[in-house]
């Protein structure tokens, strides 16, 4: 049991959200719960879509490939010339949350970057059990790979929580499948040690917004057997390397059963030789990024991952930049299917 004086507590506005929260969901007490219901109630964003929408120059909705056939996506263009494409992948415990539930993230993030950023809508469990949301991604960003000379070239991968985990993973796919070159991963609070413990599980174990029941409950949906939480492609903790890796950029919560992962994934990469950087922004919970409307940490949050993949992108090797400006949308294939501007709003 940890020692109360050692435990954070959450800060002023994140108790006033945990308790809307909590009020609400005992509004809802005599509500059925449901797959469906839960998926259409987090698959909301906290400010609106169509003024997040103002702040990149487009927004199209798009089809690219996945692992099983095609998946829905947004392609998130910037203002000005495009210096790199991130293939960004949301958090949900791979069970919800999607597109429209990370879109005035991905809208920020393209524009304080000045990046593209192509968020994608892999398959989620039960429905589809691991590794099929690892093997969508990758699907994805083998295809991106293809398409990145349209946006200067370098690959960044990004995510948060589960997107988190998957952005990590990816990057161990890329090192040892001999590319594509990813100039970066950025990761929010990803779980990424699985079935071994950590401290922070113990301290933050109930009472905020993630509760390592609730993690268990995710892992109920999302796993074959319990040997999947010592895969790496679950828990990236257990790769026999991590040298040789794309740099990381890791952005915690304080209050967060997942904080020492991202901190121990860090320390680990760095003994191996690879880069990496941590920040916590104190008095958090887990996925407070989507509460940016509410939370200035959330904002932050989002303007210290952008800054990275700015500086990071634009100082990259470009491997086939585009003429001058910025790409034309348009003319690309990137969008196979039918397109349109602040199609998202």
């Amino acid at each position: 049991m940890p020692d109360p004086a050692t435990v954070s507590r959450p800060g002023l506005l994140t108790r006033l959200l945990l308790g809307g929260m909590k009020l609400r969901a005992a509004r809802r007490a005599h509500e059925p719960h449901t797959l469906e219901d839960m998926r259409a109630r987090l698959d909301r964003p906290c400010f609106p879509m169509a003024l997040s929408s103002l702040q990149v120059r487009r927004v199209i909705a798009c089809r690219v490939p996945g692992s099983r056939g095609m998946l829905s996506a947004r392609l998130y263009v910037p203002y000005g010339r495009v210096h790199g494409v991130v293939l960004f992948m949301h958090g949900g415990g791979y069970v919800h949350c999607g597109l429209n539930s990370h879109h005035g993230i991905c809208c920020r993030l393209a524009r304080q970057s000045g990046a593209a950023v192509l968020s994608i809508a892999y398959s989620l469990a039960p429905e589809n059990h691991f590794p099929v949301a690892v093997d969508d991604c990758w699907a994805a960003l083998r295809w991106l790979a293809g398409e990145a000379h349209r946006w200067g070239g370098p690959i960044a991968v990004a995510g948060d929580s589960a997107g988190g985990t998957l952005a990590a993973v990816l990057a161990q796919m890329a090192r040892d499948r001999g590319g594509p070159e990813l100039a970066m991963q950025l990761l929010y609070y990803p779980s990424l040690y699985g079935e071994r413990d950590v401290p922070s599980r113990q301290t933050y174990a109930s009472g905020y917004m993630l509760s390592t029941k609730l993690m268990e409950w995710y892992a109920e949906q999302y796993i074959r057997t319990p040997a999947d939480l010592r895969d790496p492609r679950l828990a990236p903790i257990y790769a026999s390397s991590l040298a040789g890796l794309a740099p990381a950029v890791i952005g915690l919560a304080q209050c967060d059963p997942l904080h020492d992962e991202g901190t121990g994934y860090a320390a680990a990469m760095q003994q191996a030789g690879s880069a990496a950087e941590t920040r916590t922004w104190r008095g958090t919970v887990h996925g407070f990024l989507n509460f940016y409307a509410f939370l200035p940490a959330g904002r932050e949050a989002i303007r210290y991952g952008a800054h990275a993949l700015r500086r990071t992108l634009r100082g990259a090797r470009v491997v086939s930049a585009a003429a001058g400006g910025t790409p034309p949308v348009t003319a690309s294939p990137s969008v196979p299917s039918g397109q349109s501007d602040r199609s998202a709003a």
